[in-house]
């Protein structure tokens, strides 16, 4: 159910409480509400100038008797109603479903730290960030390759893009024939993914859904559901949890992209990279910083130091035994399969060194039709 409101005001401020951006022009604002989901988009014309999810945890409060101050991310949105009966409808909406939503938490909010999940959503809603995944070339090559590859499971398919980010992916699959690409997006890069989709005359083929996978509904089952959801050593950062609960809405023989993980764990040794981080800690040495001794500290810096991961490329040659391999099937696998991972690690020493740690690195597979 649509509920639209036209003559809106809408004002942006920034974290500093700065005016950002002011829209003199009346804009419409659009309410699309289900039993699971609340979206609020405001356009000018086909330009979005805001949207988001209301959800239990939206910071939001009533200014006077036609005004609404909603807190996304960094950025605090004032909305501005032309007639107080408008505004009283709105409030109404927002009440009810935010009610509603703290007797029903999502599956994501009942796994998720909400602070962690704060940071999370605000560190992929920047542009900045975007760019960087999307300059990576190895991965969106491949991506687009395996869509390429396999386009009879995706020409005149109905697709799900889990975590779409700048929504590339959905590009990608249209590009292969899709028919309708759900581009699903909980940070605030989703109004930069619905600008993209209007400026490449795509708003046909793309719908642009601002909310979590958990919380939202679709129209309709999918055919193929396409996700970019590894993290560092494959499970960091939670999403193959989300990419695996968004199968409610895979049709049945249904392909997921990708299809298969495998996590790699070899022994290693490197000294340089052992003196290197243990060196870092040569600061907590000193014994007159400033006239204070530090070096009492030094041992809680050294331990401090090696509990971090290292992220970054090493040659293979510095493995010392074959690696130990945990596979996971994104076609069969669920989410409560994530929730517990034991891998039992035992190795054949294949040469002679110190281990100075476990390497980790992952594969992953997209099995189509082709």
């Amino acid at each position: 159910m649509a509920m639209l409101f036209d003559g809106v005001l809408l004002s942006m401020f920034n974290k500093n409480c700065e005016i950002e951006s002011a829209f003199e022009t009346p804009l419409r604002l659009e309410v699309d509400q289900s039993q699971e989901r609340c979206y609020v988009k405001v356009t000018n014309g086909d330009t979005v100038a805001a949207s988001f999810s209301v959800h239990e945890n939206l910071e939001c409060s009533r200014v006077g008797e036609v005004g609404y101050l909603f807190t996304v991310h960094d950025k605090s949105l004032m909305v501005k109603f032309a007639t107080e009966s408008d505004f009283t409808k709105f409030h109404k909406v927002i009440f009810s479903f935010k009610n509603r939503s703290k007797t029903s938490p999502s599956i994501f909010t009942e796994r998720t730290d909400e602070s962690s999940a704060s940071q999370y959503f605000q560190f992929y809603g920047y542009l900045s960030q975007q760019q960087n995944m999307m300059q990576d070339y190895i991965r969106t090559s491949t991506y687009q390759a395996a869509m390429h590859a396999n386009l009879s499971d995706f020409n005149n398919k109905v697709v799900l893009d889990v975590g779409a980010g700048s929504a590339i992916l959905s590009f990608f699959a249209v590009q292969a024939g899709a028919r309708k690409v759900y581009a699903v997006e909980a940070s605030s890069i989703a109004q930069h993914a619905e600008q993209l989709v209007h400026a490449n005359k795509l708003s046909g083929k793309i719908r642009c859904i601002a909310g979590k996978i958990e919380e939202i509904e679709l129209p309709e089952k999918v055919d193929v559901i396409i996700s970019e959801p590894m993290g560092y050593m494959l499970f960091n950062e939670r999403m193959l949890e989300t990419y695996l609960h968004a199968k409610k809405w895979l049709k049945p023989g249904g392909r997921m992209f990708p299809s298969l993980g495998d996590l790699h764990i070899a022994p290693f040794t490197d000294e340089a990279l052992y003196m290197e981080q243990f060196n870092k800690a040569n600061f907590w040495y000193q014994q007159s910083f400033h006239g204070v001794d530090l070096s009492s500290l030094r041992v809680n810096a050294i331990k401090e130091y090696f509990r971090q991961p290292i992220v970054d490329t090493f040659d293979i040659r510095t493995c010392l035994a074959r690696s130990v391999k945990h596979s996971v099937d994104f076609q069969t696998a669920s989410e409560t399969d994530l929730h517990e991972i034991d891998v039992p690690l035992d190795y054949v020493a294949t040469g002679t060194g110190h281990v100075h740690g476990l390497a980790f690195w992952f594969d992953v597979a997209f099995v189509g039709s082709e």
